[in-house]
């Protein structure tokens, strides 16, 4: 019976794997570069002037490359499967934790390091997204079964069924609270045990070039075990069992019918990432996912950059920071060190608020797949908190001017970040899942597949029985698209990472830009112009305006995808 399948399709190892390996690992090795590339910068290679530059050029080519490296790790998923871009991935960040102490100088060799360590990060930021809809979608045989049930029962009963046994075997929702929690759980393992190290070193008599390079280096054999874990703990994953290395230059399996669950062809990889932009237009789920993640993305910034920035901008127009301007953002700590504690507990705050509620929206989430509420309420909360947050008097919690009602603020933003994070997410997976298992797709979507299979096959139809001769013109091209859009989770977790990507160079530019020449409140800003801008997607994604929309953009976009079907 449908209602005794288990909850996930994954069994229990993938499933902690995903959740202990492939999510947290994911965050933990990218604060640990961010929080500690300034150290390399000055203790290692010795740069003490522009060293503030040189950090930032770095981060921004590391986004730059991802924005190109995000998407295609999400397709090379769809061809070799999740597994093996997780095991690539965090392979390649453990090589290039190695060679980035093994630079001499900031350009080109510790920018090489960088970009080797953004391919790498790629790849497990990307495969965080893919790996969710694996983990919670129905096995094959579940398809199969379902597909089956629909096309020959008679009866409008069983149809229903089908549908919610499709809709009951898919808890991205739930499951996407958890990763939320995971992701930021890595962070706390990047502040608590990485980051600790080098100090560590130091007091067994290492000098700090060396105690940062022995830090990179036991780092780096974590991203190994990572690596291996993921090699063993996400094998045999439903649907993947038939994605190998060889299938980067195949085009078509040997078995009879293309795009079965066990011998599929393959699009193009320029079409596999076409039809990801082109379901983002077409599909609405999918279409909130992408903006999810751009707001998403850029909430983590805002946090971890604008309020430290914010708060030390506060404190040195009072003066009460050291007069020292050749100091770097690394140096904080000891120029303006009221204002790094500040910083520290505000940031602390909304990041234990956001790490408390990522179950909740999880749960609230599965309750309310079809209104977005959680997302809705999520954004709305943005809005407030980062729209009243530059407005306050003082960022101070206590003393003169300050009021613990910052700590409601930071909460709410807190609540932002890790409702767009969780919500996206869910949004996503569930459409991925809704696509390939429940999604009636309209007929001008693959009409023109329509004729090319029939053509393709008209030798293997008279081998069919009788039962399948009846059985109407367009039921098997419909079962063929939706089998084969289940195949594409890969390529739209690299459009929504690309999104995220996206996000994060806008608010760090042009909010960088605004808070120089007009407003140290201008991130925030932007950043309460993108939860409205989310907040007004969300309430008007079912909107016959919206929906009629993207049935224009389906019907004139699908057929310049050779074979999206």
């Amino acid at each position: 019976m449908a209602s005794q399948r288990a909850l996930f399709t994954a069994s229990r190892t993938q499933t902690l794997t995903y959740l202990l390996a492939v999510c947290p690992f994911s965050i933990a090795f990218l604060v640990y570069i961010n929080s500690s590339i300034s150290f390399v910068v000055t203790e290692l290679i010795g740069l003490h002037d522009g060293e503030g530059d040189a950090v930032g050029t770095l981060g921004f080519a590391d986004e730059l490359l991802a924005l190109v490296a995000c998407p295609l790790w999400g397709v090379l998923s769809d061809r070799i499967g999740v597994r093996h871009v997780c095991v690539a991935g965090y392979g390649i960040i453990a090589v290039a934790l190695v060679v980035f102490v093994q630079a001499k100088n900031v350009y080109p060799q510790l920018l090489l390091g960088r970009l080797l360590f953004s391919i790498g990060g790629s790849a497990v930021s990307t495969m965080v997204t893919a790996v969710l809809p694996t983990v919670t979608g129905n096995s094959d045989e579940q398809e199969s079964t379902e597909t089956a049930d629909t096309q020959n029962g008679s009866n409008h009963e069983a149809s229903s069924q089908a549908q919610s046994d499709g809709e009951a075997n898919t808890p991205s929702s739930r499951l996407a609270g958890f990763v939320g929690m995971c992701a930021g759980c890595g962070a706390l393992v990047s502040l608590v045990i990485f980051l600790p190290l080098p100090a560590k070193f130091q007091t067994l008599g290492l000098s700090p070039s060396e105690a940062i390079q022995c830090s990179y280096y036991v780092v780096a054999v974590v991203a190994l075990l990572v690596s291996i874990w993921c090699l063993f703990g996400l094998r045999d994953l439903p649907g993947e069992e038939k994605k190998t290395w060889s299938s980067l230059w195949s085009t078509q399996d040997e078995d009879d019918y293309p795009c079965t669950v066990g011998g599929k062809s393959h699009l193009p990889y320029l079409d596999q990432f076409g039809a990801a932009i082109v379901l983002g237009c077409c599909h609405s789920d999918i279409l909130i996912g992408y903006i999810g993640g751009f707001v998403a993305r850029a909430s983590s910034v805002g946090i971890s950059l604008f309020i430290p920035l914010f708060v030390n901008h506060y404190y040195r127009v009072l003066g009460a920071c050291n007069d020292s301007r050749n100091e770097g953002p690394g140096d904080i700590k000891h120029s303006c060190p009221d204002a790094y504690k500040l910083a520290s507990i505000l940031t602390g705050v909304s990041q234990l608020v956001a790490l408390i509620a990522a179950p909740a929206f999880g749960y609230w989430s599965d309750k309310s797949r079809r209104h977005h509420l959680p997302l809705l309420l999520a954004c709305l909360a943005g809005v407030i908190g980062y729209s009243t947050f530059p407005l306050l008097p003082t960022p101070k919690f206590s003393g003169e001017g300050g009021s613990p009602s910052v700590f409601a603020i930071m909460s709410l933003i807190g609540i932002s970040q890790i409702g767009a994070i969780v919500c996206s997410l869910a949004v996503l997976s569930n459409g991925i899942l809704g696509i390939s298992l429940n999604q009636e797709i309209p007929k001008q979507a693959f009409d023109a597949e329509t004729e090319v299979y029939n053509e393709d096959s008209a030798s293997r139809t008279s081998e069919m029985d009788s039962g399948a001769d009846r059985q109407p013109l367009l039921a098997r091209p419909r079962n063929h698209r939706q089998q084969q859009l289940s195949h594409l989770k890969g390529s739209i977790a690299g459009v929504y990472s690309f999104f995220g990507g996206a996000g994060i160079l806008l608010l760090t530019k042009l909010g960088g830009l605004l808070f120089d020449v007009l407003s140290s409140g201008a991130p925030f800003y932007i950043m309460a112009g993108f939860n409205g801008a989310l907040l007004l997607a969300g309430i008007n994604v079912h909107s016959r305006f919206l929906f009629t929309f993207s049935h224009l953009l389906q019907s004139t976009l699908t057929p310049h995808i050779p074979r999206l079907t």
